[in-house]
Parts: C-alpha cells; sequence; structure tokens
C-alpha cells in the first residue's frame, strides 16, 4: 500500500464516485486540496460566491442524481455556504460542502477566519464533520457520499484543518470503491393493503412528490398508474414524475402553485396514495379541508416523514421505485377487481375538469400579463428543456402555467426558496448536462441577489436562456401585504438588467409587448448556443398582478377573469 498526500487520495474517491466537475473558490486554508485537485480530471470552476457555488453543485446534482461537490476556504466561506445546505436539505438533494480550516492547533485561539462550522452547519446538514486524522480522510469522504446518497438524501459538510490537510495516508484506489447504498423495499402485505384501499376506491389519486424523481421513479409510477388506472398528480418538486399530455395527468393541487382543476379533482378525490411526498404546507393549506373525506396511504423513504404533518391511514416506508414496481406488478392480476365502470367515469371526470377549469394564459394586454409569457415559454420549448426556477409570485405563476413532461427537467428549490438560486443552478446544470436547452425562469429581485454569478457562466463560455420576470416590484410580498392595506417598502428600480448583462459580456434584450415574446426567445437562444454565454431575456410585465392563491384548496382568490364552471357529472 502507497503513502500518499491525503489530499489526492481524497480526489481519487471523488472521482471514482463520479464526480467531474467541483465549484469553489480557492483560499489559503484549502489549498492542499487545490493541490490535488490540479493534476486529476476534475474539473474546477471559480464561482464569484459561496452560495452560488452551493446552488451550482445543488443544480449539477438534481439534474445528474450524483453528489454535487461545492469547496471553500475557511471562515465566511463556509458560513456563506450555509444556506445553500439548507436548500439541499430541504429538497432531498445530494451534495458534499468541503471547506478548509485553520490549524487544529490554533481553533481554540480566535484565529484568523477559525470558525466552528461543523456545529453551524449541523441543523442544516445530514452530517457535518471535521477531519482530525489524516489517515481518516478517504474514508470519511466515502462515508460521506454514502450519507448523502441513503435514505432521504441530503448534503453533508466536512471541515480540513489545514494540517491535516498536509498528511498522508496509505491508500490504494484499486483496493476501494463507493460504499454500498440500501434501497430499501416494501413489505408485500403493505403492498396488498395500499391495493386494497384503492380497489374499494372510487375517485383515488396518486400523488407524485419529488422522492419519485429522486428515485428515478418516473416509469415504474407510470406503469402502476395505467395498470391501476389511477389519475396522477404531481407537487411542485414532483413536476416532470408524470408527463402532463398523458391522459391520466390530474393537474396540481396547492394553495399557491396549483391549477384550478387540479385542486378540483383533489377535493373530489376519496383515496390519496402519496409517494415521496412530505405534505409541504404550500400543497396542503388548512388541513381540515385538505384530509376531510379522504383516506391517505403515505409511501416515504425516511420513516420519520410518516405521521409528520399528519397521520397516514396507512403509512409504508419504502423507496419510491421498489413500491411503485411492486404495485404495478401485484396490480396487473388484480386490475379487473375494479369495475371498468367505475374507473371510465372517474377519469372521465378528470377530464371534465380539466378541459373547463382552465385559466387564461392568453391576454394581449400591454403592460404583459404573466400568464401570457409562459403560455409563449410552453409555446416555444421542446419537451426536453430543462427549466430552473426560485421563489417569488414567478415561480407560483410558472407552477401554474408551465408543462412538464419529463422528470428532472423541472428543478426548483421548493422548500427553503432562496431568492438568487436560478443563475447558478443553470450553470450546474448545463455543466452537467451540456447537450440540453436550459432556460433559467427568474424575477428581477431574485435575479439581483447573486448576478455576479453571471460572471461565471460569461467566463467559462456556458450558454443557456434567462427569462426574466420584471415587475419592478418585491410582488409576493407586494401581495402579501395586501390584508394589510399597505404597499411598502417593496417597490424596486435602479437597475437595468439589459445594461448589466452587457456589463458581463452577455447579450440582452428587453420586451414590452406580448406578440414580441416568441421572436426574443428564439433570439436568446440562437444567441446563447452562437456566442456560447448566458442570454436574458427581460419581459416587463404588469407591476402590480397578482398570483391566483388563498389558505385552503377550496379557497383559491383568482385575481383575472376565467371561463365559468360547470360541476355537474
Amino acid at each position: 500500500m502507497n503513502r500518499i498526500p491525503c489530499m489526492e487520495a481524497v480526489v481519487s474517491v471523488l472521482e471514482s464516485e463520479g464526480v467531474d466537475t467541483v465549484f469553489g473558490i480557492p483560499g489559503a486554508a484549502i489549498l492542499p486540496l487545490y493541490a490535488a485537485l490540479r493534476t486529476s480530471s476534475i474539473r474546477h470552476v471559480t464561482v464569484r460566491h459561496e452560495e452560488g457555488g452551493t446552488h451550482a453543485a445543488d443544480g449539477w446534482a438534481r439534474v445528474t442524481g450524483n453528489v454535487g461537490v461545492c469547496i471553500g476556504t475557511s471562515g465566511p466561506a463556509g458560513t456563506n455556504m450555509i444556506t445553500g445546505l439548507y436548500t439541499a436539505l430541504a429538497d432531498s438533494i445530494p451534495m458534499i460542502c468541503v471547506t478548509g480550516q485553520a490549524a487544529t492547533a490554533k481553533l481554540h485561539q480566535e484565529a484568523f477566519q477559525a470558525v466552528d462550522i461543523v456545529e453551524i452547519a449541523k441543523p442544516v446538514t445530514k452530517w457535518a464533520v471535521q477531519l482530525k486524522e489524516p489517515a481518516q480522510a478517504p474514508w470519511v469522504f466515502r462515508e460521506a457520499f454514502r450519507i448523502a446518497r441513503s435514505g432521504r438524501p441530503g448534503p453533508v459538510l466536512i471541515d480540513l484543518p489545514i494540517d491535516v490537510q498536509r498528511g498522508t495516508c496509505l491508500y490504494d484506489p484499486a483496493l476501494d470503491a463507493p460504499l454500498p447504498v440500501e434501497i430499501p423495499g416494501p413489505r408485500p402485505q403493505a403492498v396488498r393493503r395500499a391495493l386494497e384501499l384503492l380497489e374499494a376506491a372510487k375517485r383515488p389519486l396518486i400523488l407524485a412528490g419529488g422522492g419519485v424523481i429522486g428515485a428515478d421513479a418516473a416509469e415504474e409510477l407510470r406503469e402502476a398508474a395505467e395498470r391501476l388506472r389511477i389519475p396522477v398528480q404531481v407537487t411542485l418538486m414532483g413536476k416532470g414524475a408524470f408527463p402532463e399530455d398523458h391522459k391520466l395527468f390530474a393537474g396540481m393541487a396547492g394553495i399557491q402553485t396549483q391549477t384550478r382543476w387540479g385542486n378540483a379533482v383533489f377535493l373530489e378525490s376519496d383515496v390519496v396514495l402519496a409517494v415521496g411526498a412530505r405534505f409541504g404546507d404550500r400543497h396542503t393549506g388548512e388541513l381540515d379541508v385538505y384530509r376531510r373525506g379522504r383516506t391517505f396511504i403515505h409511501v416515504d423513504i425516511e420513516p420519520t416523514q410518516l405521521g409528520k404533518v399528519f397521520e397516514p391511514d396507512l403509512g409504508i416506508v419504502s423507496h419510491a421505485r421498489p413500491f411503485l414496481a411492486e404495485l404495478a406488478k401485484s396490480a396487473a392480476g388484480e386490475a379487473k377487481a375494479v369495475p371498468e365502470r367505475t374507473r371510465t367515469k372517474w377519469i372521465k371526470r378528470v377530464d371534465t375538469l380539466r378541459s373547463t377549469m382552465p385559466r387564461r394564459d392568453d391576454f394581449d394586454d400591454v403592460p404583459i400579463k404573466p400568464p401570457r409569457v409562459f403560455r409563449e415559454i410552453n409555446d416555444f420549448y421542446g419537451r426536453d428543456t430543462t427549466f430552473v426556477t426560485a421563489i417569488g409570485l414567478y415561480q407560483i405563476w410558472s407552477g401554474q402555467f408551465q408543462k412538464t413532461y419529463l422528470p428532472r427537467r423541472y428543478l426548483v428549490c421548493g422548500q427553503a426558496g432562496p431568492l438568487g438560486w436560478e443563475v447558478s443552478a443553470a450553470t450546474g446544470v448545463k455543466l452537467a448536462c451540456p447537450e440540453r436547452q436550459v432556460v433559467a425562469v427568474v424575477g428581477d429581485y431574485s435575479f439581483q441577489f447573486l448576478m455576479e454569478e453571471v460572471a461565471v457562466a460569461a467566463q467559462y463560455r456556458i450558454p443557456f436562456v434567462i427569462v426574466m420576470i420584471n415587475n419592478e416590484y418585491l410582488g409576493l410580498i407586494r401581495q402579501a401585504e395586501i390584508p394589510y392595506g399597505m404597499n411598502y417598502a417593496v417597490e424596486l428600480g435602479g437597475v437595468d438588467h439589459v445594461k448589466a448583462m452587457e456589463a458581463f459580456g452577455c447579450p440582452a434584450r428587453r420586451v414590452e409587448a406580448p406578440g414580441d415574446i416568441r421572436d426574443a426567445l428564439a433570439w436568446a437562444t440562437k444567441e446563447a448556443e452562437k456566442e456560447r454565454l448566458p442570454v436574458l431575456v427581460e419581459v416587463m410585465v404588469e407591476r402590480e398582478a397578482n398570483a391566483a392563491m388563498g389558505p385552503a384548496l377550496d379557497a383559491v382568490k383568482e385575481f383575472e377573469t376565467i371561463p365559468a364552471v360547470d360541476w355537474s357529472d
């Protein structure tokens, strides 16, 4: 066994775990790791802010399903990563953040940039650990990858004191490999009971959450739904788990990101099979309305998720893929137990609600109404386009109007909702999948949070399109202030985003009429590929437009004209 610098062993582990790109900023306390990276096959992308680095690693992980990696030095580098760690934990994204640290002998002396990042990071990670001995280096990183991937995926932080980084260890990569990750399957009795409940239902629904996408179980979901002839809804994190043009697609329920007909379908359902969903408050709204008259089956890989929000009628601990595969297999011999007429009537009812309860997106108004932007996006971009979006009114409009057909094509920071996430995440996505068309849908304020990360994409010639929904407001907060009778501290201005992009050396165009949106998207798409740069389309929309939302599934307030509702059978 050879004795080598322990950071070379770490880099060997990264390579063998499938990491081909890392995002970070070098600093004095992390240079031994950088010295090892320098001679490796791993590409290093120098970001402009460590939070941006975490979001880029997050985007890389979401689109690949592998563990993203972000690296920073000591002190503020680690504290800047906390938002990204929280985002990854909240959305179940496997990621490893690596921080440099002062020498171990100096940690108690308030040395320069010596902060106890492990204790700071513990609440927002699955595991936060400081390397104590050089000999532990390859094994701590192996365990970090296993923890990040296993159970409910999530982030890990590894802190590296510089004196430990400079040490050596015995290591032979030929004798080492990634640690196995358990994929727990369901007990047959639990699948049988779930099938019985679904068979007895008159109006069952499958609710696909982000866990279905994380488990790469979209095919198993489709097969189970088709065999059982059960309509499928998705959560915001589950968009793409089921194609939205499938005859069994039943929309999206929620109090913000939702479809009108999706809420109506949910409220008429009697049994809900939720797979890989956590019953987030923006999905459920008031629980008495959400639960009333329905039986719930909850399947999740993380046991403590069961009963966290409310107690299900049947809880099943399982990875989404083996559960759905077993459900489909069991259903193959049981489908005749469900009266054909019962299922047909329910599926027709879902189709009726879909056709009679749309929202308008064909507005020709100037200023542009936001739904029109998403109509143009849907019409222009193909099924394989990967969209990246963050938090604000534009996320709500996106969830309500954007169509998604394939898994890992709609990437959204669902729970933590950090402003500024999109550009960095899109950078990570495009580096991971250079063959894909990548589009970041942003708000004007969110864009400004980490707009310096445009420089990263420009430097590395990473092409993608940025579509900005610009209402010159903190739009979601302005709408939230309406019940308070105020419009306070939420108006924005002072930034010419076209000139800002040009300052980074990137093309940009402003659109003020709805008829010009499509041409601008076509221009930006071609320009991005031609120049190998991010390109902005800034769409100026109605300043005080509101998104449909409310406190409960049956109390969503609409702000635009809608077709008359036909509730009859």
